[in-house]
């Protein structure tokens, strides 16, 4: 606890030290005025964590762990407040033959009351810290993006560890959480879905007891709060998306469109899901359903236009482009080497079975250290031709190490083969599926 006290003690003092009091009403905001106008109620949690994230990560130095708790701290004491003294505006939209009205909230003297919510809480937990409570599972991270030859890197990732803490979340249970976003026709909905899912997701009333339904339902909510945003600011864009919850020994996902989940166990390449593509005979029959088309232009797209089916965002093209996603559950038995999440400029150019050898191939290279995986991973994708925008996250369930020398001692294992696509997985309270 006295190492955790120290290596906590120095950010905090650091923090106070470059803001050494609360900010006055006129005194400028400690992050840039880009994104500061109205929100949404709903808005408040995902756009002040943001705005907390950037301003104690990086050169700052402060602990991911420590931040999250941080976070949740500052943004609880925020949504106790009475929000009214923030109005700015009431906006009226049309839904279902009921007219709604929405309430909208000065984005900056709401984020100025937050910072000063921040700065109590780091000085009273200076003097006080609480305990902070790590995951116990193994969990390693490596991530690795680049825009390619692509005019504008449209990907965006969420590594979130600290599930928990930056929840409040105190029961005995491990969460983390990950997603990948592939945003289309600009990045707007990307950067608003990395910022606003995960929170939905946390904030749900059935995060404890189904956090299956949770975070299927999060996809729609944050489409949703989306194409208000949309609607009221001229946006066009969507995005793809797909994001893994491990709570506890259970592994939860869900999708839009042709973002990727896969796992690998004990060597195996294994598909844990089919993405949303407008030549999928249920996806066709949906979208001609609803009047669209579907047609071939250089590949498969909705109306002429898009190449998945379903995706937050793309306001022009609902209902056909569908916000609903879909999702799936399995247990973790403790044989899972990693997850792997990546955008559709990964997958269209590395196959699942390939993925396998290439991570291999780079544990040997590095004698079991995984911290570069996912630079291997882009880098075979950009070499097999993808000129898209390319993102790879690699979620080591296990050591490295432990899985370079397993595969080392059954050599068996060395061959993954294209057959091991549709390698068998446990489905939750299905027995352990036996392995070739």
């Amino acid at each position: 606890m006295a190492l955790e006290v120290e290596a906590c003690g120095a950010p905090l003092s650091s923090f106070l030290k470059d803001f050494p009091s609360p900010l006055g009403p006129e005194e400028p905001l400690p992050w840039s005025s880009a994104g500061s106008g109205a929100l949404s109620k709903a808005e408040v949690p995902g756009a002040l964590a943001e705005r907390a994230r950037s301003l104690l990560g990086g050169s700052r130095g402060v602990s991911p762990l420590l931040a999250a708790s941080l976070i949740h701290a500052a943004v609880n004491e925020v949504l106790q407040t009475d929000l009214t003294e923030f109005k700015q505006q009431n906006v009226e939209t049309e839904g279902e033959g009921d007219e709604e009205r929405f309430t909208l909230l000065d984005g900056e003297s709401l984020q100025r009351c937050f910072f000063n919510k921040l700065w109590d809480v780091c000085f009273e937990w200076q003097k006080q810290l609480p305990p902070l409570r790590p995951l116990k599972r193994f969990l390693l991270v490596s991530i690795h993006a680049i825009r390619n030859t692509r005019r504008k890197m449209e990907d965006r990732h969420v590594l979130l560890p600290e599930f928990n803490q930056l929840f409040g979340l105190s029961d005995d249970t491990d969460r983390a959480f990950f997603a990948i976003f592939d945003g289309h026709g600009g990045v707007d909905a990307a950067n608003y879905s990395a910022t606003h899912l995960h929170v939905n997701v946390g904030l749900h009333e059935e995060i404890v007891k189904n956090p299956a339904e949770a975070l299927k339902c999060s996809f729609q909510k944050t489409d949703e709060m989306f194409l208000f945003k949309a609607k009221r600011e001229k946006l066009r864009s969507g995005t793809t998306g797909v994001s893994a919850l491990i709570v506890g020994n259970n592994l939860h996902i869900a999708w839009l469109g042709d973002s990727q989940v896969m796992l690998v166990q004990q060597g195996k390449a294994v598909t844990l899901m089919e993405p949303h593509k407008p030549e999928r005979e249920d996806e066709r029959a949906r979208i001609e359903t609803l009047g669209g088309c579907v047609t071939y232009m250089d590949c498969w797209r909705v109306n002429g236009t898009l190449a998945v089916s379903r995706a937050i965002g793309d306001i022009c093209q609902k209902p056909y482009i569908s916000g609903d996603a879909d999702g799936d559950s399995f247990e973790l038995t403790g044989s899972e080497d990693y997850l792997l999440l990546a955008c559709d400029g990964f997958f269209d150019a590395v196959k699942p079975y390939e993925v396998v050898d290439l991570v291999l191939d780079h544990l040997m290279q590095t004698k079991g250290v995984g911290l570069k995986a996912a630079e291997r991973l882009v880098a075979a994708a950009k070499e097999n031709g993808s000129s898209d925008n390319i993102t790879v996250l690699v979620v080591f369930l296990r050591d490295p190490q432990d899985i370079l020398a397993d595969c080392l001692k059954d050599p068996k294992s060395l061959g993954a083969g294209e057959d091991a696509q549709s390698s068998p997985f446990n489905f939750l309270s299905c027995e352990a599926a036996a392995t070739q």
